[in-house]
């Protein structure tokens, strides 16, 4: 077939492919680009044996490209879309619009496409060149699980009008009650799926599941209106550590731990209504309560193994009295007592006489005081005053870990770790298995169960202590470099501030924020 001649070249198609004869030389590709902009059709495959084609002059036939379809189809790589492209000028190849849809469709079903076809208006074929013609239905993603737990209130004191913190307001414990709603999960939807243009599905693709964080020994999941519930198995205090929910047993003494009570250790959270007299002691392995409001005198010891420790009034020590926390301490204020808890430690008015340890240290910065004593941090320290007038020594020190024995700490713990939750597996394994034949237990059988049950507990606890040690050591790495000790308002002469390995006593009352600075105290 021949497309076009003049009085220097013969433009001929055959079987799809484009061929030029020159009959004499002299036209330009310049002047061969007019053509090209009238034979939308043609589409060259070199510029250069075009070129070489012209200047060469010869009357043989040369390919130079290929005679495209009037109307092309192009699918995409994910065959999500097809873009059709008219190679014509659009008046010549169609009359109607319902005639040049039935048109667009046989070409597109001769090309595979079978799902997604669009009808295109005639205004649109006469002024567009490229035109989507199908386009696929993607697989719709299932909606991921949803989870909604019980709201616990925070454990910190309210700060009041002017600045103090109020310690006698606390949300220290939240006790809960047997079958209490914990939270749930709306299980994750199953997608939809999709189909590309050719007709072939896509498969669906389903929610995530995320799932539901509780100790099995505390709490129970079923299911209620397709939905995953978890709930109380007995009353208790409820307790969120690393993510995970679970009840801890809870003891309530309703007078003074002493004569009548004895010593106190329990697996659970424990809460004094009164005080806990000279020489007893209170153990517990979660949170310990005393609400007491002129706080304690002389107890011995008093000691959360895995939880806070809160006294709503103050510790009068006498030089015995030791307070130990896995997590923080929060008290009104400390006299002649040692206080040490892994995380931070409240005071809310003063400390005198006493020797303090924790990650961070807060005396209430408006008023509250250090005065004598030691108080040591691993980051910072916060007061609005330290020592006093007569220049009672006072100790101020932050301990920089060695990272290389902090590392070290955080190997042998996690290692530790992995073997208690192969232990925890194992043993939660049995537990399954027997829960089914509870009621048919003779009372030997029950004790075994009941054994099992204690093991997990005591290793749960070892657990969450280890956790909360790895994440401490690693928050210590992490802040290195941020450690500061913030006297607000008088740091009395006396006063002695230590930073790592460097140290000053201070000679003259000052205040502020004092830190390493190029390796010194800035005094």
């Amino acid at each position: 077939m021949q497309i076009y001649e003049n009085d220097y070249i013969v433009l001929t198609e055959d079987q799809s492919i484009v061929y030029i004869e020159v009959k004499k030389e002299g036209f330009s590709l310049k002047d061969f680009d007019t053509i090209l902009q009238k034979y939308k059709r043609i589409k060259l495959a070199s510029f250069a044996v075009l070129r070489t084609a012209l200047s060469l002059g010869s009357d043989e036939r040369v390919e130079i490209g290929s005679w495209l379809p009037p109307i092309e189809i192009e699918i995409s790589k994910d065959c999500m879309k097809a873009t059709m492209y008219i190679n014509e000028d659009p008046s010549t190849i169609f009359h109607d619009e319902e005639s040049m849809n039935r048109q667009i469709k046989e070409v597109a079903e001769n090309a595979g496409i079978q799902f997604g076809i669009y009808s295109v208006s005639f205004e649109t074929a006469m002024s567009e060149k490229s035109i989507i013609i199908a386009a696929g239905l993607p697989a719709k993603k299932g909606e991921d699980a949803k989870i909604t737990y019980i709201k616990i209130p925070e454990k910190k004191p309210q700060i009041l009008e002017d600045g103090r913190a109020d310690y006698l307001d606390m949300n220290f414990i939240y006790e809960i009650e047997k079958d209490a709603w914990l939270g749930e999960k709306i299980p994750a939807q199953p997608g939809i799926p999709g189909k590309n243009v050719l007709g072939e599905e896509i498969p669906a693709i389903d929610g995530e599941d995320i799932p539901l964080n509780f100790e099995v020994a505390s709490v129970y999941e079923q299911e209620e209106d397709g939905k995953t519930v978890i709930r109380a198995i007995d009353s208790g205090v409820i307790d969120y550590s690393n993510g995970t929910f679970s009840i801890q047993k809870h003891l309530l003494v309703k007078k003074d731990v002493g004569l009548e009570t004895g010593n106190l250790t329990f697996d659970g959270s424990i809460t004094i209504k009164g005080s806990i007299l000279p020489g007893y002691s209170v153990v517990a392995t979660g949170d310990i309560q005393i609400e007491g409001q002129e706080g304690v005198t002389g107890p011995k010891l008093i000691e959360s193994t895995s939880g806070d420790v809160y006294i709503r009034g103050g510790i009068f020590g006498n030089g015995e009295t030791v307070v130990r926390a896995c997590g923080n301490i929060y008290v009104k204020h400390a006299n002649d007592s040692t206080l040490k808890a892994l995380k931070d430690i409240f005071i809310g008015s003063y400390a005198m006489g006493s020797d303090i340890k924790a990650q961070n240290i807060y005396v209430n910065e408006q008023q509250g005081k250090i005065i004598g004593g030691r108080a040591e941090a691993t980051h910072s320290i916060h007061s609005a005053m330290s020592g006093n007038r007569l220049e009672r020594k006072t100790e101020l020190i932050i301990m920089i870990p060695d990272r290389i024995e902090s590392a070290k700490l955080i190997k042998e713990r996690r290692e530790k770790i992995i073997k208690l939750e192969e232990e925890i597996a194992d043993l939660d394994e049995k537990v399954f298995s027997l829960k089914p034949l509870l009621e048919h237990m003779n009372e030997a059988q029950r004790k075994t169960y009941d054994d099992i049950i204690e093991k997990i507990n005591e290793k749960e606890s070892e657990f969450k202590r280890l956790e909360v040690e790895v994440n401490e050591i690693a928050y210590q790495i992490k802040t290195m470099g941020d450690e500061i000790i913030h006297i607000t308002k008088e740091a009395f002469p006396g006063t002695y501030i230590q930073i790592g390995k460097k140290s000053t006593t201070l000679n003259h009352t000052t205040c502020g924020k004092f830190k390493l600075e190029n390796g010194e105290i800035n005094v």
